[in-house]
């Protein structure tokens, strides 16, 4: 903007009204541009402070039940939706971790390249989910770019979380080891 006032003066104190116009034309362009970027950090901003609940997806979500010793989904498997837990517990296989009610899973396969299962979930103890198809995430991004960031930072933290807890497995194992030397 400070740019344009500068070649807008320049244009009118040399004549060339072209320059003059064209340059003064862009000022207000540049400042609604700069007043729609201003916006958009601002929602960023809220979206990554915000509660990383999914609850306002229900809408678009179909019911879906399953009993104790069902498998939801199998590691490596096509990944085509998520799920969203309600009642009842479910257990990612692979790490030994119950999935309690309100959480995500399935999320990361919307991530990976090819569309893989990372984890083989398995019902524990009857219960139903909410399901959305990865298409139906797609229309939802694509409607809301917003959505897009707020998927990215949930999906970060499960990542964390996966790392410390493998973090705290090769700690506990080098404790072991240490241990056993010592013996």
């Amino acid at each position: 903007m400070i740019g344009c006032v500068f070649f807008a003066i320049f244009g009118a104190l040399t004549g060339a009204v072209t320059t003059f116009l064209l340059y003064l034309l862009m000022v207000p362009i540049d400042a609604y541009r700069l007043r729609q970027m201003l916006a958009l950090v601002k929602k960023a901003r809220a979206a990554t402070q915000g509660d990383i609940s999914m609850e306002w997806l229900k809408p678009f979500m179909t019911q879906r039940k399953y009993r104790k010793g069902d498998i939801l989904m199998e590691k490596g498997d096509a990944a085509n939706e998520m799920l969203l837990t309600v009642t009842g517990r479910f257990r990612v296989v692979e790490i030994n971790v119950d999935v309690p009610p309100g959480r995500l899973m399935g999320e990361l396969g919307f991530l990976t390249p090819d569309n893989r299962r990372t984890a083989t979930i398995e019902c524990i103890e009857d219960g139903h989910v909410l399901t959305i198809t990865y298409e139906k995430l797609l229309e939802i991004y694509f409607q809301n770019p917003l959505f897009g960031y707020y998927f990215l930072v949930l999906t970060s933290q499960r990542l964390l979380e996966n790392l410390a807890r493998a973090e705290a497995i090769i700690a506990q194992n080098k404790i072991a080891v240490q241990t056993a030397s010592a013996n």
